[in-house]
């Protein structure tokens, strides 16, 4: 009874939450649409119309294949669940590998592998196609399946000692598995934020010091103004797969390190520079980043003592279509499920992540007024926002759940607003 229950909760939010951005998606191209023919009042002695209606497309372009992504999720969703691939995927490697931590390890290995091959056409026409279209796309075919063939064996060589312990923890340590977890989990989130910059990013990308020295003095002024140390200055061959430019530091502690695109640098001027890594430096000294890792460790601790309480409960898994097996561990089972039930269940929350994250991204953008220049800032996003091809004007329930950062016109008309009392300001002083 409480099995058929859960089936019918699960099938009912997912068609919620299929329905819902499937609407949020609709909303989303119309309004694009509708202000494709000309550029917001604000934006329009910057941004030439060209640019602004090449954004709606894409973007417009993007929203579609999202919302056909969705629809092949879904099924497979119900395919791997409801309609029994997962038990099938389970009894046939169960009798290949026994019912040891092998027959565990290889349904995770499995059905990672199986989702990737499902994705790996839209990974790839998003990329060569679309991308394409729209001359963001620089990498070639041959770097693009050097870099899944990258990240498939570090994948390997990191993800199966993690499971490893994991799934040792959730078998060996008791009813208290969760806590044990998330301390070990924690700790492993804590370790990659060191290790990253220095190993795992120089497999994918090249890393060179910042050799104008102009910039980098102008770099360092900021950086002894706000009080921040880092171990290097450094530019990275973004270019070699995108189009699209950034800036971001990344490391904990004594690693932490500055990362410029190049393109991001062939694209703006000093100040402009200044005034973007001002705002990630914000991130920085206004406990943002510090902040974001306690809230994701409080969530996490939530989920894992959650998994704890649903891989004891037989309704849990029959009511997603496997049947428990009696001879063999299911915790390996029990992630999975849980990994592809728990989307369903708390996209409808999306907005509240939204809401910190774009409070955040407004005191970075008046700490970076404060220590830099709010017009210069304002010149750089303008610039990012054409060669990104970011829309201007998103629909504003569509953004509330997808984006981390605010609407254009309204980030940037807080800044004006900075400008204009530091001018003010100035000339009353």
């Amino acid at each position: 009874m409480i099995s058929t229950a859960f089936s019918v909760l699960f099938v009912s939010f997912l068609l919620l939450t299929l329905v819902l951005q499937f609407w949020l998606g609709s909303r989303h191209i119309r309004h694009v649409l509708q202000h494709r023919a000309q550029v917001p009042a604000e934006f329009a002695e910057r941004i030439p119309l060209a640019a602004h209606q090449k954004a709606a497309d894409y973007t417009v372009a993007k929203t579609k294949l999202g919302m056909l992504m969705l629809v092949l999720n879904a099924i497979v969703l119900i395919g791997f669940t409801l309609f029994g691939g997962l038990q099938w995927l389970a009894v046939s490697l169960v009798k290949l590998s026994g019912p040891g931590m092998l027959y565990q390890l290889s349904l995770l290995t499995a059905f990672a592998l199986i989702t990737s091959l499902i994705d790996l056409p839209f990974d790839y026409y998003k990329q060569f196609v679309l991308e394409e279209k729209f001359g963001f796309n620089k990498m070639s075919k041959g770097l693009f399946f050097g870099d899944m063939l990258k990240s498939t064996l570090l994948g390997a060589a990191i993800g199966l000692p993690l499971i490893w312990v994991m799934l040792m923890l959730m078998d060996k340590s008791g009813a208290l598995w969760w806590l044990y977890a998330w301390i070990f989990w924690s700790g492993f989130q804590l370790l990659m934020m060191v290790i990253f910059p220095t190993w795992i990013a120089p497999l994918f990308n090249k890393f060179s010091p910042l050799e104008d020295d102009s910039l980098r003095a102008r770099i360092e002024g900021l950086m002894q103004r706000v009080g921040f140390a880092s171990k290097g200055l450094f530019v990275m061959d973004g270019s070699k797969r995108s189009a699209h430019g950034n800036a971001y530091f990344s490391g904990f502690g004594a690693s932490k390190r500055i990362v410029f695109f190049d393109t991001l640098l062939s694209r703006l001027s000093a100040p402009e520079i200044e005034a973007v890594l001002a705002h990630e430096l914000g991130h920085f000294k206004l406990k943002h980043i510090v902040k974001r890792i306690c809230v994701m460790f409080i969530i996490s601790l939530g989920f894992l003592a959650l998994l704890g309480f649903l891989k004891q409960q037989v309704w849990f898994f029959t009511g997603l279509g496997v049947d428990p097996m009696l001879l063999a561990s299911n915790d390996a089972m029990a992630l999975i499920l849980f990994m592809l039930s728990l989307p369903i269940f708390t996209f409808i929350l999306s907005p509240l992540s939204s809401i910190t994250s774009r409070k955040h991204e407004f005191e970075a953008d008046a700490f970076a007024a404060k220590y830099s220049s709010a017009d210069d800032l304002v010149a750089a996003l303008v610039k990012l926002y054409e060669d990104n091809a970011s829309t201007l004007t998103p629909d504003p329930l569509h953004s509330a759940f997808y984006d981390s950062h605010p609407p254009a016109s309204v980030r940037i008309g807080k800044l004006q607003l900075s400008a204009t009392a530091a001018t003010t300001s100035g000339a009353i002083a």
